[in-house]
């Protein structure tokens, strides 16, 4: 698990600062105190399964859900996480009309303290942003630009989205793709696969100071057309050709510390028949290929539904085969109402009960999801305006 280094941090923003001119911060914490509070009573990991080995199958279920509700109250927004959920991700509905308010709505989210939720965003930057303070260049600026350039956008990013009170950013597209008609290309970093690696490792190593950074979509939506918001995209491409190309970005971010991958609806069906974000055989090959030991989320389960293939019409169906095929936390966005989070839940917790879903799987989850919970909190920072930075304009 990446830790955060508050000198490391520092010298992310002061040449954050140097190339954009943009109103950044510095961490004032030591990087001894950063490793004091990691490895204290051995360490997350190791905390993350003795609380769950503590907790109810009903608790576990629930602390392996990302919900989302269409809301900025703070009493509602708490009551909802008041259920258990393991995050909450931040939509535009969420974003309150003053900015100065948004650290009144992500504080809101946190039921207890001294275990706050993952409260996730979709802040790439450019095409796809939620924050209008967010000026810095985005994937179509980025992409023609040397790898320094996209870290630098990627601190300050990360930097804007961690003083909101937001632990972790769907931020990453290290999809690639030479084909402008291509859905992702105006989000991807680069338009093959070296170029794109390199922006997707800084873009992860600048952000990864400050929050969880995230890569997706796993295994790539270049070589799959079409757009999975709509449809399931598929791809004949053979496993040894998406090794040497939509690949090498996911290798490059996991190597740099990636904390999060997420899943894509999408399907190589040289591979699997199935989406990769319900396929045990991709969730294998991004453990035992890449290498990645963190948090696997899945995209948004509500896309499955847009799909319109009747299979995949059950949210509830749908998050017990993604916590079967591998993922570590179920996402429900689009088509959810205030109960779906509750009633993924309690199919969960119904699994288990009847044997389609191993104890241990949800367990396993439970206890990746909630190390990287105890992470982020321990690594908490201290934030002061750099004093050589230029007010934003």
């Amino acid at each position: 698990m990446p830790r955060r280094r508050a000198g490391a941090v520092a010298l992310a923003m002061i040449v954050a600062g140097a190339i954009l001119g943009a109103p950044v911060h510095e961490a004032s914490a030591s990087s001894a105190e950063h490793a004091a509070v990691a490895g204290e009573a051995g360490g997350p990991a190791a905390r993350a399964a003795d609380l769950v080995a503590s907790m109810t199958t009903a608790e576990q279920a629930a602390s392996v859900i990302m919900g989302h509700i269409l809301s900025t109250d703070p009493a509602a927004l708490n009551a909802y996480m008041a259920q258990g959920f393991g995050g909450f991700i931040l939509m535009g509905a969420n974003m309150p009309a003053a900015t100065a308010d948004l650290p009144t709505v992500t504080g809101s989210l946190t039921v207890d303290t001294s275990l706050p939720p993952l409260i996730a965003i979709d802040q790439e930057g450019g095409i796809v942003s939620r924050l209008s303070a967010d000026t810095y260049p985005g994937s179509t600026a980025l992409k023609s630009q040397p790898a320094d350039v996209t870290a630098a956008a990627f601190a300050a990013r990360a930097s804007l989205v961690a003083q909101a009170g937001i632990s972790v950013n769907f931020g990453t597209v290290a999809d690639v793709t030479a084909d402008p008609s291509s859905f992702i290309f105006g989000r991807a970093l680069g338009t093959d696969p070296q170029a794109s690696a390199e922006r997707v490792a800084a873009a992860t190593a600048a952000q990864e100071q400050f929050l969880a950074s995230t890569l997706k979509h796993f295994p790539g939506h270049g070589a799959a057309p079409g757009d999975s918001h709509h449809a399931i995209p598929s791809t004949s491409e053979s496993f040894e050709q998406w090794r040497t190309s939509d690949a090498v970005p996911f290798a490059a971010g996991v190597d740099a510390g990636a904390s999060v991958l997420m899943f894509g609806h999408l399907t190589y069906t040289a591979v699997d028949a199935a989406p990769a974000s319900l396929s045990a055989r991709w969730h294998e090959i991004a453990r035992d290929d890449l290498g990645f030991e963190g948090v696997i989320v899945t995209d948004d389960l509500g896309m499955l539904l847009s799909s319109g293939i009747p299979e995949y019409r059950d949210p509830v169906a749908d998050a017990v085969a993604a916590l079967a095929a591998g993922n570590d936390l179920v996402l429900m966005i689009a088509g959810s109402t205030p109960d779906t989070a509750g009633q993924m839940a309690a199919g969960i917790v119904a699994a288990i009960e009847n044997g389609s879903l191993p104890p241990e799987r949800l367990a396993d989850a439970a206890t990746r999801v909630l190390t990287l919970r105890l992470s982020l909190s321990a690594a908490s920072a201290d934030w002061a305006l750099c004093p050589t930075c230029e007010p934003a304009s």
